[in-house]
């Protein structure tokens, strides 16, 4: 039996971390509203692009693959990479990041307030550490970062 290969254990436990946190956000009793409208995706007319740690780009990143894509798709509109062009759906929805999940849309309710979400905020921060990585960074950065490391 081959040696258990220590980076990808790593990226698998950090990748189920982050789903949990994802479920815990999804439980919490806030009041949400996602009418899939894709305005909050328009990230240069709402000024506000979603940053990743790399446990989240780690998901984002196997979720665009997932659609049979292997690299992120260009969108010279300013909207968010993972918004079909075609649909105007995301194409990683039920794994959307943190950010998307709680700070950019105001149709569903607003963005949650940073008191109610630190505590998973500083998890997602913790799940970085553990995997070397330096902080956020932007939605396009921080997946094509990580669809290279996956190659």
């Amino acid at each position: 039996m081959p040696a258990a290969d220590p980076e990808a254990a790593l990226k698998r436990n950090a990748i189920s971390e982050v789903k949990k946190i994802y479920a815990e956000l999804a439980a919490m009793p806030i009041e949400r509203s996602c009418t899939l409208r894709a305005e909050c995706c328009q990230f240069r007319l709402t000024g506000k692009t979603p940053q990743l740690t790399r446990g989240e780009a780690l998901i984002a990143a196997r979720a665009l693959r997932a659609t049979g894509r292997k690299v992120q798709p260009s969108r010279p509109d300013g909207a968010c990479p993972m918004l079909d062009p075609f649909t105007s759906r995301c194409l990683i929805y039920e794994n959307r990041p943190f950010g998307c999940r709680t700070h950019f849309c105001a149709a569903a309710g607003g963005p949650y307030a940073r008191k109610d979400v630190l505590h998973l905020i500083h998890r997602l921060q913790e799940i970085d550490e553990r995997l070397g990585g330096d902080g956020a960074h932007p939605i396009e950065d921080a997946v094509a970062g990580a669809l290279q490391a996956c190659q």
